[in-house]
C-alpha cells in the first residue's frame, strides 16, 4: 500500500523546503510506501524558485498558470495521486507529520474510510493564538454538524485523510477554502465511516503568513447551505 500526501502551496517560502523535508523524513506504520506531490498554486514569492531546484525523487511538482485557490490545488493534487490513501498536508508547519501514525491508524486497521485530525479534542501541543477565529471554527463546524449529522469538533482542519476509493467518488467544485465543507457535506452522503484523532496545532499568526479570513468564513457557510441543501 502507498499514501499520496498532498502539499498545496501559495508564497509559502520561508516553510516550503522545511515541510517537505519533515513530510520525507517521517516514516510510515506498516511498511507504507509514500509519494509526496506538491501543488503550487501560481506563487509571486521566491516559492516557485526553491520548488524549481529540488531533485528530490519521491517529490513531484505541479504548477498552476494563474492563482486559483486551495480547492483547486488540491483537485490538482487528487487527479495525480496513485496513492490507496490520500493525506492533504498545509505547507506552512501549523501542523506535524509526526501526527500521521495515529491519523493513518484508523484507516490501516479496516476501522475508517475517513480520518479527520481535529485541532479541539485533547492532543498534543498548541499554540495559544486568535480566540475569535477559534470560536469561528466551532460554529463552522457547528452549522455543517446541523445539516450533515455528523458530531465532528473540526470540520475546518487541514489534516483530512481519506481511502482513494472514497475520494474518486467525489468531484472538488470549489476553488478556495470551501473545499472544507463542500468534502464534509459530500462525504457524509457516502455513509462511509469517518473517525476522528486529536492532533497538536502550531498556529501561526497573519504576520507569519495565515491567510483564511472572515470573508473566508462567509463564504464556508454558503458552502455548507449550498452542498447540504441545494444537492
Amino acid at each position: 500500500m502507498k499514501v499520496s500526501i498532498i502539499i498545496p502551496c501559495f508564497n509559502e517560502s520561508r516553510t516550503i523546503l522545511k515541510i517537505i523535508e519533515a513530510v520525507r523524513a517521517k516514516e510510515l506504520p506498516d511498511d507504507l510506501g509514500k509519494d509526496i506531490i506538491v501543488v503550487d498554486d501560481y506563487s509571486s514569492d521566491d516559492t516557485r524558485s526553491i520548488l524549481n531546484e529540488m531533485t528530490w525523487g519521491n517529490v513531484s511538482v505541479y504548477y498552476h498558470d494563474r492563482n486559483k485557490g486551495k480547492g483547486a490545488a488540491l483537485r490538482t493534487g487528487f487527479e495525480k495521486a496513485t496513492g490507496d490513501i490520500v493525506l492533504i498536508q498545509d505547507a506552512d508547519l501549523e501542523y506535524d507529520p509526526e501526527e500521521y501514525t495515529n491519523l493513518l491508524s484508523p484507516i490501516l486497521r479496516n476501522k475508517a474510510d475517513v480520518v479527520y485530525g481535529s485541532r479541539f479534542l485533547p492532543s498534543g501541543a498548541h499554540r495559544v493564538l486568535y480566540f475569535w477565529h477559534s470560536l469561528g471554527n466551532q460554529l463552522l463546524t457547528l452549522i455543517s454538524n446541523i445539516f450533515t449529522d455528523l458530531n465532528l469538533t473540526d470540520m475546518e482542519t487541514c489534516y483530512k485523510v481519506f481511502r482513494k476509493d472514497i475520494l474518486d467518488q467525489i468531484t472538488i467544485e470549489e476553488d478556495r477554502f470551501g473545499f472544507e465543507p463542500e468534502i464534509t457535506a459530500k462525504i457524509s452522503k457516502l455513509k462511509c465511516r469517518i473517525y476522528e484523532v486529536g492532533i497538536s496545532y502550531y498556529g501561526r499568526t497573519y504576520e507569519e503568513g495565515k491567510k483564511i479570513g472572515w470573508k473566508d468564513g462567509m463564504h464556508a457557510i454558503w458552502c455548507i447551505l449550498k452542498y447540504n441543501l441545494f444537492r
